[in-house]
């Protein structure tokens, strides 16, 4: 089974690009989604964040935004949590190439925000980076809610910088032109692993 990563910095279109896939049939892995269930209630990382940053467990689940504010600007605070989540979300995405490849699908995706950063790049065969012109991005961010300019910034620092990203991608998808324009782009990636599959299979 091929593996393609799918990344792209905060307000790329990232998460919207993986639904395309998933209207394809293609297999998902979103990293958030399973951070989200760690951090919910009965959630595998809820007790050990809660003894390592006290306080910030809420109705046995992590408060996300109480956390942020004791990791954003913490560089050892931020290794910590990671030291806590990574194997966790790492097991988690095991499961799953291990139930797809069961399943025989020729490829999946792998939708991981901080994919190169962590490395997780060595475990695909490919890898597709989503991007947008900067002013769009910072217009998209600033419209969610609760995002100021300064917790935008914020999170850009934690993020390899869009063209060095780009720069190691082996597919680059634009969303600046619209959904059309992106399904277009997915669709002829994803035809693409399924013939590098079956030339591998063959």
């Amino acid at each position: 089974m091929i593996i393609l990563g799918l990344t792209g910095s905060i307000g790329m279109g990232k998460s919207a690009t993986a639904n395309l896939f998933r209207e394809e049939g293609v297999p998902v892995y979103d990293a958030d989604a399973a951070v989200h269930a760690l951090y919910a209630e009965g959630g595998a990382a809820v007790a050990p964040i809660e003894a390592a940053f006290p306080g910030v467990v809420d109705g046995g689940a992590v408060d996300r935004s109480k956390l942020r504010t004791r990791v954003l600007d913490n560089p050892d605070a931020m290794k910590r949590l990671e030291g806590i989540v990574h194997p966790l979300a790492g097991a988690a995405q095991a499961a799953f190439r291990q139930q797809v490849h069961g399943e025989g699908a020729p490829f999946s995706v792998l939708d991981i925000p901080l994919l190169f950063e962590t490395g997780g790049d060595r475990h695909c065969d490919y890898t597709l980076v989503v991007t947008a012109p900067a002013a769009v991005q910072r217009e998209r961010v600033l419209a969610r809610p609760g995002v100021t300019p300064e917790t935008f910034e914020a999170i850009l620092a934690r993020q390899m910088p869009d063209a060095d990203k780009r720069a190691r991608a082996d597919f680059i998808l634009s969303t600046a032109h619209g959904f059309d324009f992106a399904r277009d782009q997915v669709r002829a990636i994803g035809a693409l692993m399924i013939r590098v599959a079956g030339d591998r299979n063959g």
